[in-house]
């Protein structure tokens, strides 16, 4: 016959190991007690969508973020609003942090560009940036990035700070680090139990150059980390990209541009070994910073916390890496104006896509309706976050692009649909040039130089007739004219202060 007491004591041992996970629970899964979700930031540095398999890249392995577009959205059309800087990452990043638009955001001196009116550039813009924001909240804060051409006011005001510039091939002196601050925190978070949500600005200095590989990735996409450029192709490197020319037709209008013939391994260089090995380099340091992102979705999982996290994965702007003849990121090319942007996290569909129309600057009011929080009252972007939950495909019709850090007044560039206009008016009217493409035909934008037979031969990609610049074809007049009156527009409604050769009106 069984005793009562061996039938009392497993219960009293089981109710009483009950009573112990349930004491130590939150300390191994610190959920917010309040219920909102975490907010993460991931923001790379010179990054084209090019580079992703997400965006049709066969070559770059980023398993990672491929589990990340599998658990949410990926915006097809997402881009930068551009910049009146050679240092393009420093108004991109501003208007992540501000909302602002282009035209609206401050020096790095805390003024307004020349022409601009000073009402539009308020003063105190970093206390109603993203971490001043999400301070007020309630938000733990925090950010990892590199050092330099940003916005420091703004920076300074997340709770907890760890920037260094680290471009290293080794762990200590390249992504791993980013990585590891992001992990220590997470730890910390986990140890303290605050009941606090928190916002993560999680930033990486790869891969913008110097694109410092570790060697094991180097040598998985035949590459070398090099000073000169190499003499001989390697045939493990990664092939040349469709868009690839030898040189540029005509010159992008800012004379000595570091990012054009200054860059460790290139400099002036577009020879297939030149650019095949700097791309190699690129896949090794992206692929670097998606073991980084793994480390922390792992982290996330552990602590109970990735399901109530929003996660959105971005870049400042693109990169040319030898499209078009250009390794800088100081044109209106797609693979520089456009930016990879991918969201996961409560109530997005998983596997979805959706062209987006959005702008980096719209990430904070985007941020702000998923956390419930006011956007602040200085902030002029618009939250994709009904695009996110499958309510609209687009938040907005028209796209406005600027590049203005060489020669005035630049590049000016605008889409609406298939169809993106690019204009050039540099070198004080030297070079005066009017490009139109479809992007659904030729979303390369593939030009004339592509269709040489040895640029053929070097890509392996044979054009389409209706694949170049099409502004000097009379088919297509009526919508050149079009898109020029939309450009002409967008440049006055945004407080452009230039206006362009052909212009009936200034742009503002």
């Amino acid at each position: 016959m069984i005793d009562k007491q061996e039938l009392v004591m497993p219960l009293l041992l089981r109710l009483y190991l009950v009573f112990t996970l349930l004491l130590i629970a939150p300390c191994v899964f610190a959920v917010a007690d309040d219920g909102r979700p975490n907010i993460i930031v991931i923001v790379t540095d010179d990054q084209s969508p090019e580079t992703l398999s997400a965006y049709g890249n066969t070559v770059c392995q980023t398993p990672a973020l491929d589990r990340l577009a599998a658990r949410g959205m990926t915006l097809d059309a997402a881009y930068h609003m551009g910049s009146w800087s050679g240092a393009v990452c420093r108004p991109s990043r501003a208007m992540i942090m501000t909302g602002r638009t282009v035209w609206h955001i401050p020096d790095p001196k805390g003024k307004p560009q020349p022409g601009v009116d000073p009402v539009w550039v308020p003063a105190g813009l970093a206390q109603q940036s993203m971490p001043a924001v999400f301070n007020r909240a309630g938000y733990e804060t925090f950010r990892t990035c590199k050092i330099g051409n940003c916005f420091p006011p703004a920076n300074r005001l997340f709770q907890t700070v760890k920037d260094e510039s680290k471009r290293g091939g080794t762990a200590e002196s390249g992504s791993a680090w980013h990585g590891d601050q992001a992990v220590n925190f997470l730890d910390d978070y986990a140890a303290r139990d605050s009941g606090k949500p928190f916002l993560m600005y999680f930033g990486f200095s790869h891969p913008h150059d110097t694109r410092d590989g570790i060697p094991e990735l180097l040598k998985k996409y035949g590459a070398r980390n090099l000073i000169q450029p190499p003499g001989e192709v390697n045939p493990q490197s990664p092939p040349l990209p469709a868009a690839y020319l030898p040189a540029h037709p005509f010159d992008h209008g800012h004379p000595n541009l570091r990012d054009e013939v200054k860059v460790s391994g290139v400099f002036e260089s577009r020879t297939e070994a030149t650019i095949r090995n700097e791309i190699g380099r690129e896949y090794a340091c992206i692929e670097y910073i998606d073991q980084q992102i793994e480390r922390v979705l792992e982290k996330l999982e552990a602590m109970g916390e990735l399901k109530n996290t929003y996660i959105l994965f971005t870049a400042d702007h693109g990169i040319a890496v030898g499209r078009h003849g250009l390794t800088g990121k100081q044109n209106l090319y797609e693979h520089t104006w456009r930016v990879p942007l991918i969201v996961a996290g409560p109530g997005i569909d998983p596997g979805s896509r959706a062209p987006g129309n959005a702008y980096l600057l719209d990430i904070l009011a985007t941020i702000c309706e998923l956390a419930g929080v006011e956007a602040p009252k200085t902030n002029e972007g618009k939250s994709f976050a009904p695009v996110l939950r499958g309510e609209k495909q687009l938040v907005r019709d028209v796209l406005y692009g600027v590049y203005a850090g060489g020669t005035k007044p630049g590049m000016r560039s605008v889409r609406k649909g298939d169809w993106k206009l690019i204009k050039i008016d540099v070198l004080e009217g030297e070079v005066r040039e009017t490009q139109l493409f479809n992007l659904v035909e030729n979303p390369h934008e593939l030009i004339a130089e592509h269709h040489d037979q040895a640029v053929i031969a070097l890509t392996g990609n044979t054009p389409k007739p209706i694949q170049r610049d099409l502004a000097e074809d009379p088919r297509f007049f009526d919508k050149r004219a079009e898109l020029e009156a939309l450009l002409a527009s967008e440049m006055k409604r945004l407080h452009d202060p230039y206006t362009l050769w052909d212009q009936a009106e200034p742009g503002q």
